[in-house]
């Protein structure tokens, strides 16, 4: 049984498919809800950390005084070799703590978008077995730099760094694969001012529309991923 502990910047932000993912093969998921002001658990209460996405940006430190306890607790979850996934706002976390630079992007990103595998993406366990391309679901404005060291395994038309992979123990992911129906619909609820015209931005009435087959698909590949880290990063 491995022990997951989750990181939530809001309510309506959570694991999604990652818990039934974890239900399913008998692993154990525990959440901080940081914006309640909950306590970190130590780091030896845990041994795969998940930080989910939310709507506000790493730099905000000001406005979220709990963000500087949360990159704190990142790092010492790296330094201890601790499994990591970063969603979204948990991967521009995990790019910080690697020393990446996190900026605004040159387009918002909003629904249903293909993502591209690059080449590095054969040469890791953990994504070598995905497709070439695939749909993914996509809440961002913000991106970052690829860490040094890491893989970069995935891009999209809007943005070139949606994925990497930093010693097959720590993957970052810029879209939300862990979508579901119900995880989808809440962002549509909570963050719809965000929903301008742009070039990447869709709908609500087409993102509804991909959403039943569309998460579907991403779970598949969750399910993929997470199984491939569990197998292959030893706790």
């Amino acid at each position: 049984m491995l022990r997951l502990h989750v990181l939530k910047h809001v309510p309506f932000e959570g694991p999604g498919h990652i818990a039934a993912w974890a239900e399913a093969r008998g692993h154990e998921v525990r959440t901080t809800r940081l914006y309640a002001l909950e306590p970190l658990l130590p780091i030896v209460s845990l041994d795969w950390l998940v930080v989910m996405g939310g709507p506000m940006n790493i730099y905000e430190d000001a406005r979220y005084p709990w963000l500087a306890a949360e990159k704190r607790f990142i790092r010492t979850a790296m330094a201890s070799g601790k499994k990591i996934l970063g969603i979204c706002l948990g991967a521009q976390l995990l790019a910080d703590a690697l020393g990446s630079r996190v900026y605004r992007g040159a387009f918002k990103e909003i629904g249903w978008y293909p993502l591209q595998m690059t080449p590095a993406a054969a040469d890791s366990l953990l994504f070598r077995e995905f497709p070439a391309s695939f749909p993914g679901f996509h809440w961002h404005g913000d991106t970052f730099d690829v860490p040094d060291g890491a893989r970069h395994i995935a891009r999209s038309a809007a943005c070139e760094s949606q994925a990497f992979v930093y010693g097959e123990q720590i993957v970052g992911l810029q879209f939300h694969l862990e979508s579901t129906e119900e995880s989808v619909e809440a962002l549509l609820r909570h963050c719809r001012e965000e929903m301008i015209e742009g070039p990447y931005i869709q709908d609500e009435a087409e993102i509804r529309k991909q959403t039943p087959f569309m998460s579907r698909e991403a779970q598949r590949l969750l399910e993929r991923l997470l199984d491939a880290m569990a197998a292959n990063c030893p706790s």
